[in-house]
């Protein structure tokens, strides 16, 4: 069974309810949640993807978390983000890097 998203009203449902009920029912509810398609795995390679070519990192380090949880090894997001240096930039590979050793620490 997936875990229930609630982030958006844990965070912002007061504030922005109508956002915090698209972030957990429809981005995480809806699309996340149809792994016919694509996995739960493959989405979290994705989605570390297109934050850090974004520079996005307070969200990539959230979604490298979930990558892991998900089943994205050490070795698989350093190759990740070595091969998106070239597309994306270096310093933010560096910043990647950074976030990564983080959460992944001296795993193999």
């Amino acid at each position: 069974m997936v875990k229930k998203q609630t982030a958006g009203r844990d965070n912002l449902g007061d504030f922005a309810p109508q956002f915090a009920a698209l972030n957990d029912d429809v981005l995480f509810g809806q699309v996340w949640a149809k792994e016919d398609e694509l996995s739960a795995r493959d989405r979290s390679l994705i989605t570390c993807s297109a934050l850090m070519a974004q520079g996005l990192f307070p969200q990539l380090k959230l979604h490298m978390q979930i990558a892991k949880e998900n089943g994205v090894r050490k070795a698989e997001m350093v190759a990740l983000i070595t091969h998106l240096s070239f597309y994306s930039g270096w310093p933010k590979a560096w910043s990647a890097f950074g976030l990564a050793k983080e959460i992944y620490g001296q795993e193999q």
